[in-house]
């Protein structure tokens, strides 16, 4: 594997990564939020490569999001999943696809934790995401 990431690099996937799960759930919260933010997190124990180590060696500390409204975490999270894409893109575009399939996979499972159709609002949340996805 020839991809290097710095520290901040590897917080940025993280930030990415958790907040999406983290976003899913206030999003569904009219369901079980809990169980929302489980299912999606499961995607991340299962990624493989360069994006599995780097959720891997997650800490608490570092999972915890400023503000408590979806608008302030989203100004967080957004951002950071673009600039996921387009740091992995630059060392190896194979991982930048890894990392896009992983937050997808998390996205679906979230989806799926919810029962029936998905809401409107889960709707538009994996809206966002998946552009944010595709923006670098």
């Amino acid at each position: 594997m020839t991809t290097t990431l710095s520290t901040q690099d590897q917080a940025t996937i993280r930030t990415a990564a958790y907040g999406t799960v983290t976003l899913m759930s206030i999003a569904g919260i009219a369901g079980s939020a809990h169980k929302i933010a489980t299912d999606g997190s499961l995607a991340f124990a299962a990624a493989t490569g360069t994006v599995g180590h780097v959720l891997a060696g997650a800490k608490a500390k570092e999972l915890k999001f400023p503000g408590k409204s979806a608008a302030a975490i989203a100004e967080q999270v957004l951002p950071a999943i673009t600039e996921s894409v387009r740091l992995l893109e630059a060392q190896e575009p194979a991982e930048a696809e890894n990392f896009r399939s992983t937050i997808r996979i998390a996205v679906e499972a979230a989806t799926r934790a919810h029962k029936g159709a998905p809401s409107p609002v889960m709707a538009e949340m994996t809206r966002k995401i998946d552009q944010a996805l595709n923006a670098a």
